[in-house]
């Protein structure tokens, strides 16, 4: 068979749906300056979609420090690879500065986090390595696993019993290996908001023999005391081995790193390819994100207000009666029984009727008959703001419920 022949007949499970979603469900365009308030197909919505935690996207200090780095470096500086011509004193200062707030020896920049993810993964661990991570795992943990040549055993999620189980199925083949153990997860959960069980998972530690690499995204910037990450929320920075973070949810920008002893950080600047073979992150990225970490440590008062709007919404919604599930964070699931094209029709509602845009999630993200709709609250939103899109809710699920959705065809638009 042709290749492309074979790419057309099989679309994918998101790609078959391209043709009537593409530029409204799917790829759809938000215009206007960011925030809570955003302009979709002409008309001003209430966002709720976008991962800009502590409203750092638009935040005055942070858009004149991209505008002056911008105009003093262009984006093209520093040329080349860090390794070889574009390391500088910037790079190495923003290092320095999240090493400092996470506790941690040393950091590495990552031009991209779900590259860098992948790529850690794929440096970190050899043919002899095991690798344990959980179930519910990001794409990009998912990506790096699958690069890993050895073993790798998967655990229900969260489930501190099943984990155990895969531990010693680890421990006893990287008895006759001589390989290591690698336990990954997630601080927060993107899609279902929980946080992973770090505490319980690093007192495994007793038990056996791992390290342990958090993917904290969504932890960074909005959990724990000073805004550390879940590792802080849960009281075991110290035994979080490797510490992932990104700058593209609380930063509201892109790029991220990984936080770990200096060995570590070491062998990850001389071993790790995405890094070594790709082009350095430009200075304006960097001198932005020393001003975002800035903020970050010395505003409290944005996570606080994030945590105000968080609060609101979720007391809110669960005192409307609907299913939040496990939440622990920003991260705001609500679970309806639907079918996609219900979906689509109650997103289609929300969006023309309501002027609330937010995010849905469905099969294969999702098991069949499930709607989730995903929402992010920010530090910019009002109370006002979560008090509106609780009632909308509340008409939209009546009419989902008296079956006004009903269709298996998604809307046209």
């Amino acid at each position: 068979m042709d290749l492309f022949e074979k790419l057309l007949q099989d679309r994918g499970p998101i790609g078959q749906h391209a043709k009537d979603s593409h530029g409204y469900f799917t790829f759809p365009k938000l215009e206007g300056d960011i925030g809570a308030h955003m302009i979709f197909r002409g008309k001003q919505c209430l966002v709720w979609s976008l991962n800009n935690y502590l409203g750092l996207a638009n935040h005055p200090e942070v858009r004149k420090t991209d505008a002056e780095a911008a105009a003093q470096y262009g984006m093209g500086s520093p040329m080349g690879a860090r390794m070889m011509s574009g390391n500088t004193d910037w790079h190495e200062k923003l290092e320095a500065e999240l090493s400092d707030f996470e506790k941690k020896e040393d950091t590495i920049l990552l031009n991209y986090g779900y590259q860098g993810m992948v790529s850690a993964i794929d440096c970190l661990v050899d043919r002899r390595d095991v690798i344990v991570y959980d179930s519910e795992s990001h794409a990009c943990i998912i990506d790096g696993v699958r690069l890993h040549m050895g073993k790798r055993f998967v655990y229900a999620h969260n489930d501190i019993e099943n984990l155990e189980k895969q531990l010693e199925r680890a421990t006893r083949l990287t008895d006759e290996t001589g390989g290591a153990i690698l336990l990954i997860t997630e601080g927060v959960f993107g899609m279902s908001g929980d946080m992973g069980r770090v505490a319980d998972i690093v007192a495994l530690k007793k038990k056996y023999q791992f390290r342990l690499f958090l993917d904290d995204a969504h932890g960074f910037g909005t959990m724990g005391k000073t805004g550390a990450g879940a590792h802080e929320e849960q009281g075991v920075m110290d035994g979080v081995d490797i510490y992932f973070g990104t700058f593209a949810k609380s930063m509201a920008s892109i790029g991220g790193f990984i936080s770990s002893t200096a060995q570590v950080i070491e062998y990850l600047r001389y071993n790790m390819r995405s890094q070594i073979f790709a082009k350095s992150m430009p200075m304006p990225l960097v001198m932005g994100a020393l001003k975002r970490l800035e903020l970050l440590r010395t505003q409290p008062e944005l996570k606080n207000n994030l945590w105000k709007i968080v609060n609101a919404l979720q007391n809110g919604l669960k005192e409307a009666g609907f299913d939040i599930g496990k939440t622990q964070s920003p991260v705001t699931p609500v679970f309806l029984n639907g079918t996609i094209g219900e979906a689509t029709k109650l997103i289609y509602d929300m969006r023309e009727n309501y002027n609330i845009f937010c995010s849905m999630v469905v099969y294969p993200v999702v098991p069949k008959g499930i709607i989730l709709l995903r929402l992010i609250p920010t530090a910019v939103h009002t109370v006002e703001d979560v008090n509106y899109t609780i009632d909308a809710f509340r008409k939209a699920y009546v009419k989902l419920k008296a079956g006004e959705y009903a269709s298996d065809k998604i809307a046209s638009f």
